[in-house]
C-alpha cells in the first residue's frame, strides 16, 4: 500500500466539507470573528467552533482570542501540500494521457498502412 501523508489527509478531511469550504472562502478576505462566521451559517455556535476544530487541526486557518471576541484568519500557505499533491497527479495523469494519444495515432497509422 502506498505511503500517506497524514497532514494532507487532514487538510483534504477539512476541506471536503461544505461548511469548512465556506468558511476558509470568507476567511480568504481578511479575519472574521467566530460570531460573524456563524452568523450566515444557520449553525449553532457550538457546531461551528467544531468545524473550526477541524480547521485549525489541518493548519488552514489560526484563532486568536482577545477579551471575549474570538478571532480567526487565515494560513493561506497550508494549502502549498494539497497545490503540491494536485500538481503530480495533474503531471502524472497528462503524461499518462500522452503516452496513450501516441498509442491511439500510432495504431490509427499502422491500420492506414494496412
Amino acid at each position: 500500500m502506498a505511503k500517506h501523508d497524514p497532514a494532507l489527509s487532514l487538510l483534504f478531511h477539512a476541506l471536503a466539507d461544505p461548511t469548512r469550504r465556506s468558511i476558509v472562502t470568507t476567511l480568504a478576505e481578511g479575519p472574521v470573528s467566530v460570531t460573524d462566521l456563524a452568523g450566515p451559517t444557520g449553525l449553532r455556535l457550538p457546531t461551528v467552533m467544531r468545524h473550526l476544530s477541524v480547521l485549525e487541526e489541518a493548519g488552514l486557518i489560526t484563532t486568536a482570542k482577545d477579551g471575549r471576541v474570538r478571532t480567526c484568519a487565515i494560513v493561506p500557505e497550508a494549502l502549498g501540500p494539497a497545490r503540491t499533491w494536485l500538481d503530480r497527479q495533474q503531471a502524472l495523469w497528462e503524461a499518462r494521457l500522452d503516452r496513450l494519444d501516441l498509442i491511439v495515432m500510432q495504431t490509427m497509422k499502422e491500420r492506414e498502412n494496412d
